[in-house]
């Protein structure tokens, strides 16, 4: 198959998807062809050396301070798959990213910028799914940073001591995607269409939160090799 066939018959696949509905794409072993996985990505250079002490999934506010971080609140939330469209339970998602000055957390980033950094991010937090698959985070749009155009939230997913994904949270329809090196590196239209997600006003938010769902797709799992049938 050609390239451009290979292409167009993912993107019948994903108009599929869309016509089907959720219960199609999110009942366990209902055409398991059609959930596309979510692409690789890089780590970064900035995976906090040091974790904070609090690792919760509530990055706007630390331990019991009452000072939130600056920035525009998102809620971040979305299920964990297996190719099949089956939730994975006990996985652990972390997400990091820097903060509304474009500061992350890892000191060769905050050492020369302690009067820039917001010292009421989080950072970094995380959330271990249940058997609904589902993760939900408090956090910031995320916003540029010098080097890196286009706003991202990255994060990495795992389950006991096995990691299954590294990748990528882009806002759909920013600016400097366009000109973002790590989002090209996703693959073809349909790979950059599935590391971004809308990031959207919460209607009944009195002060602007915004509302971003992002679902993980992932490759074959510890789980799923433990379901193989033995030969």
């Amino acid at each position: 198959m050609s390239c451009s066939s290979l292409l167009a018959s993912r993107r019948q696949i994903l108009r599929g998807a869309a016509a089907l509905g959720a219960t199609a794409l999110f009942t366990p072993g209902i055409f398991a062809e059609m959930l596309s996985l979510t692409p690789r990505l890089t780590e970064g250079p900035f995976y906090p050396d040091k974790l904070p002490l609090d690792q919760d999934n509530d990055l706007l506010i630390i331990n019991d301070r009452t000072t939130p971080a600056i920035g525009e609140v998102t809620h971040l939330t979305g299920r964990i798959l297996t190719p099949s469209g089956a939730p994975l339970k006990n996985a652990t998602i972390e997400i990091w990213q820097c903060d509304a000055n474009a500061v992350y957390l890892h000191t060769r980033d905050s050492n020369g910028k302690k009067d820039q950094q917001d010292k009421n991010f989080q950072g970094y937090g995380r959330f271990e799914t249940d058997s609904s698959g589902e993760y939900r985070f408090r956090t910031i749009k995320p916003v540029p940073y010098p080097g890196r155009p286009a706003g991202h939230i990255h994060f990495k997913v795992s389950q006991g001591n096995r990691e299954l994904l590294t990748s990528q949270i882009f806002i759909r329809g920013f600016q400097g995607n366009a000109i973002d090196g790590v989002f090209h590196q996703a693959g073809d239209l349909v790979d950059r269409e599935l590391v971004q997600a809308d990031f959207n006003p919460i209607k009944e938010s009195m002060v602007g939160e915004l509302a971003a769902n992002f679902d993980i797709v992932l490759g074959r799992t510890p789980d799923d090799r433990q379901m193989q049938p033995r030969r």
